[in-house]
């Protein structure tokens, strides 16, 4: 290669240094004292950890066994996670592939040809034979640097698609968990509201008969036994749509563990062996964007954007390509690589847009209005990540108020029962009254099962809010994939 070919490319390589359109740059920390107005306070039977990192296993707190194999088989199997472990590997191909383009595109060839050729044209060979074979081996190059950092913008681009992906697949992880938990909670409270219907049910039964001797023998009237089997049908017709969801879940638990309702999973809950955290996470507001997934996935959105308004600004200037070709031609397979045979060609070309209609300079204004889409979608997801962790703080501290009330109220049913038997046994209160304290009980039974069902559910919705602990998850769960850190 003579001097001038070597200046040349010294020249492309140093223009190449160039990349238009702005660094991407994160957005500035959160200056944001709290998650609400008002400040979340310790309580008896809650307490809040605060700024402690939230395990990446944090179902375990709940410590059932049951629900922990339940997600590791879950993990393996979702269809959903598997396709999101595709996706990712998808745009990271896509990275290495772009890379690519940084380097010079080689290719060779080998073509074999019989011809004709006419008599009332000049022979194409230095002989003047008309028929003939002819046989080319040719290498040819072409590389077009990257004088304005449009392959640069444009790999920075799919590198941010694909970290926007990888978050994609932990916020799967991380759902994937919070679903199952809060399917696993809904159906031990389904379970034990279902008994606990049952038991009502039995007890206004109970209390029907009873009303219906004393009508046979005119001691109540027709109207106090109508009004009883109302009561009886409207707490029975609680019992199929009971049914109906636990069934449900059921199905949802076998679906979101990969598989079929017909062949359910082998785990059952029941509210007993699900312990209620009294200890919780409550993370620093500053550190909310870092840890949820969603967040990060919105900034990565953000960067691609950028870049993208990088390659539209190097579309506008002039691109250079350089080519190269050798080979050899010959009539002879044999000789092909003889002297003589061999051919050469090296050059340019420099390429400047003059006129396209304005194309090129409303695709540039377009991908600024894109990355102003995105940096406001952005903050869009900020405020409904904290949302979330507002939303879901205020459930929890209530959930303890509702439980505790509904405590109480059981502790009084139980209190009235107890003396309606010691009445009944003394014989000073009769047989009706003891049933309806029971079912007066089984009501408020009832009730605490549902309050401490929404206790469990809302514990596991604040660690789904505050981001699910993927960052503490090892590695290798990302199909070979690097995992992210978590940034401060």
């Amino acid at each position: 290669m003579n001097r001038k070919a070597i200046a040349v490319l010294t020249a492309c390589t140093t223009l190449a240094a160039c990349t238009m359109g702005p660094d991407f740059k994160a957005p500035a920390a959160l200056s944001v004292s709290g998650f609400s107005a008002e400040p979340v306070k310790d309580a008896v039977g809650l307490h809040w950890q605060r700024g402690q990192d939230i395990a990446a296993d944090w179902w375990t707190i709940f410590h059932s066994p049951q629900l922990d194999a339940l997600i590791k088989d879950a993990f393996a199997h979702n269809p959903d996670v598997q396709a999101a472990q595709a996706s990712l590997r998808v745009a990271m191909e896509n990275v290495k592939a772009q890379q690519g383009a940084f380097y010079p595109a080689v290719s060779g060839g080998l073509a074999g040809s019989r011809n004709k050729q006419s008599a009332q044209l000049s022979p194409a060979l230095a002989s003047p034979a008309l028929l003939y074979n002819l046989y080319q081996t040719q290498l040819s190059v072409s590389w077009a640097p990257d004088i304005w950092g449009a392959n640069r913008r444009t790999v920075e681009a799919l590198q941010a698609q694909a970290d926007g992906q990888r978050y994609q697949l932990q916020s799967a992880y991380v759902g994937l968990a919070s679903n199952l938990v809060a399917a696993a909670i809904q159906e031990a409270s389904l379970r034990e509201q279902i008994a606990a219907t049952q038991e009502l049910v039995a007890d206004q039964r109970q209390v029907l008969d009873i009303q219906s001797r004393q009508n046979a023998l005119g001691q109540i009237s027709r109207q106090d036994v109508a009004a009883q089997e109302t009561v009886l049908a409207q707490t029975e017709a609680l019992l199929p749509p009971l049914r109906k969801q636990l069934a449900q879940q059921r199905d949802l638990l076998s679906v979101l563990a990969g598989h079929y309702p017909a062949d359910p999973v082998p785990q059952v809950f029941q509210m007993r062996e699900l312990a209620l955290p009294e200890d919780l996470p409550l993370t620093v507001p500053s550190q909310l964007v870092g840890q949820r997934a969603d967040v990060r996935m919105a900034e990565e959105t953000m960067h691609a954007a950028s870049a993208q308004l990088g390659i539209a600004i190097a579309n506008t200037l002039p691109n250079i390509v350089l080519t190269a070709n050798a080979g050899a031609v010959s009539t002879q397979l044999g000789q092909l690589f003889g002297a003589g045979t061999g051919f050469w060609a090296f050059g340019g070309s420099l390429t400047q847009p003059i006129f396209d209609g304005g194309t090129l300079r409303h695709r540039e204004r377009a991908a600024q209005a894109t990355l102003d889409q995105a940096s406001f979608l952005y903050r869009g997801t900020v405020l409904r990540a904290f949302q979330d962790v507002a939303d879901t703080l205020a459930a929890v501290e209530n959930d303890l108020a509702a439980e505790q009330s509904a405590e109480t109220a059981e502790q009084a049913a139980s209190r009235s029962l107890s003396l309606a038997r010691d009445q009944e046994a003394v014989g000073q209160a009769s047989r009706l009254s003891l049933l309806v304290a029971q079912a007066s009980y089984s009501q408020a039974k009832l009730a605490v099962i549902v309050a401490h069902a929404n206790r469990l559910a809302d514990s596991a919705a604040l660690f789904q809010a505050l981001g699910g602990g993927w960052w503490n998850r090892s590695a290798d769960i990302a199909a070979g994939a690097t995992q992210p850190k978590l940034e401060n």
